[in-house]
């Protein structure tokens, strides 16, 4: 098996915040609900799921945490000066930071491995790759 060890930087809109992860995502997934639809302000979230030793963070960050369609916590955190959201933990996968790929400053990641809330999906998205997708 190769081991990749990828450095990809990422940033918010104002560059008062930047994030360097270290090897590649566990998984990539596409959302559909409507949290994501609400925090991406688009027609879904696109993000990585990293273990938490390989992210690395550089700036302050303010949280915001909410309760998932499953009763689990998600907190959210961004940048207090332009708003963009950083990372995002999840109370059922503590050892894991959730990055969102809009965030870096590379388009070189994997395609998404699934995609989910599709019952969310708008009509007119479609998607030209192999992936699982859930409702």
């Amino acid at each position: 098996m190769t081991v990749i060890n990828t450095t990809r930087q990422a940033s918010c809109q104002c560059n008062q915040v930047d994030i360097q992860t270290k090897g590649e995502p566990v998984r990539s997934a596409i959302c559909h609900c409507l949290a994501c639809q609400k925090r991406t302000g688009s027609v879904f979230g696109v993000q990585a799921r990293f273990l938490t030793s390989q992210v690395n963070v550089f700036g302050e960050l303010v949280s915001f945490t909410r309760i998932a369609d499953s009763g689990d916590q998600v907190t959210h955190k961004f940048c207090p000066q332009c708003g963009t959201t950083m990372l995002m933990s999840l109370s059922n996968a503590p050892d894991f930071t959730v990055v969102p790929l809009g965030v870096f400053n590379s388009s070189d990641f994997p395609t998404p491995a699934f995609s989910v809330y599709e019952y969310r999906k708008h009509g007119w998205v479609a998607f030209n790759c192999e992936m699982d997708h859930f409702d």
